[in-house]
């Protein structure tokens, strides 16, 4: 393509470096030295101290969750939300194929079967349309409980992904899930600060989970956090991640199968200076894509992805879209070998050998968008 040249030269300008444009690194900008000394000073680095409740309480204020739940990573919010909303060995869960692999992760963890279908071209996230269609040509209720007609499965749970940080149709989702009788789970990892029709992503469904990875949006260094609307779920995802322990001024008593996913409270310290910028962060970042979304709206072969109708969207990733597989990997190839980080989507849940036997209908459109999009450097650029 004669435009990667000039696309080069253009990253480069917009993030100020002629060396090496990351895909997306985080920004510290705030209390983050701050907040970390006093964890030090007061020696409440681990599982315990004031942060782990200061962030939970700041998450759920900001998404209007609720409660908020923190724990160790996304990927174990994910498998938390699984368990919670009675997910078990044998069920299927409907999810999109282009995902990271943490979503299928939790649902394998448990033992249950994804089922993949396709996205939409405009969000690149779950289809309400094909979700809809898809009930509708295998599924059937029995006794209020949805179940898959050909492998007699209980479809149990469904999981879309607000891909790059922009939302899905999720009213419509979730209204599709309570005419199923499905638990809805938002796997919210890459959109803490998109909203859709004004309402924060991760508070649609039963359970949402966030991701506070490194090249996330704002970041724990490594974490993730559950977003309830059912107060007493949350209380009860907190006793679980917790080993299930009773409280107790000296006894060691549980009562449940638990799980040590705690997040210790020097990475929640560092969560509650992020999130004090988290707004400045998400201008920038949107600032960033309508830079992005003026220089490629007269380029030939290639359209810069913007968000969808009624969102507003975290940019976590940017994204553009080749005219085909053959300018993609020419894309790829070309910005990497010149200093400019790109990254294709995610290798396709359905083509690993782990989950290639799994159902799918078709994938018509993420087949479409796994050969043409490229994610571009989307980092902070305060």
């Amino acid at each position: 393509m004669n435009n990667n040249a000039e696309i080069c030269d253009f990253i480069h300008h917009l993030f100020g470096t002629q060396d090496f444009v990351p895909l997306s690194a985080p920004k510290f900008i705030g209390n983050e030295k701050k907040y970390l000394n006093e964890c030090i000073d007061t020696t409440f680095v681990s599982s315990v101290g004031a942060f782990v409740d200061r962030f939970e309480h700041d998450m759920a204020v900001y998404t209007g969750a609720k409660r908020a739940v923190v724990c160790v990573s996304g990927t174990n919010a994910l498998h938390m939300a699984m368990l919670l909303v009675g997910v078990e060995r044998g069920d299927e869960v409907l999810t999109q194929a282009l995902t990271f692999i943490a979503t299928c992760n939790a649902i394998s963890y448990i033992g249950a079967h994804p089922v993949f279908i396709d996205v939409d071209r405009e969000t690149m996230g779950l289809s309400s349309r094909a979700v809809k269609a898809w009930l509708e040509r295998n599924a059937e209720l029995k006794e209020g409980v949805c179940y898959n007609k050909r492998t007699g499965r209980r479809v149990k749970a469904c999981i879309p992904m607000h891909t790059f940080g922009h939302p899905v149709k999720i009213d419509e989702l979730a209204d599709i899930c309570r005419e199923w009788h499905i638990e809805l789970v938002e796997d919210a990892a890459e959109s803490i600060g998109s909203f859709y029709k004004g309402r924060h992503t991760g508070t649609f469904g039963n359970v949402g989970a966030i991701s506070f990875n490194g090249n996330k949006t704002i970041t724990t260094g490594g974490g993730g956090m559950l977003l309830f609307q059912d107060e007493e779920l949350g209380a009860y995802a907190k006793h679980l991640i917790t080993q299930a322990k009773i409280p107790h001024r000296w006894e060691f008593r549980h009562d449940h199968i638990g799980y040590n996913y705690r997040m210790p409270n020097i990475n929640a310290a560092l969560g509650c200076a992020q999130l004090e910028n988290l707004d400045r962060y998400v201008a920038d970042k949107r600032e960033t894509a309508a830079r992005y979304a003026e220089f490629f709206k007269d380029k030939k072969d290639i359209t810069f992805f913007t968000e969808p109708a009624d969102c507003k969207s975290n940019y976590w990733l940017n994204a553009v879209v080749l005219k085909d597989k053959v300018d993609q990997l020419e894309f790829l190839e070309y910005t990497n070998d010149h200093g400019v980080m790109t990254r294709p989507v995610w290798e396709l849940m359905n083509r690993l050998p782990m989950f290639e036997h799994c159902e799918t209908d078709g994938l018509e459109n993420t087949e479409w968008l796994a050969d043409r999009v490229v994610n571009i450097p989307s980092s902070v650029r305060l």
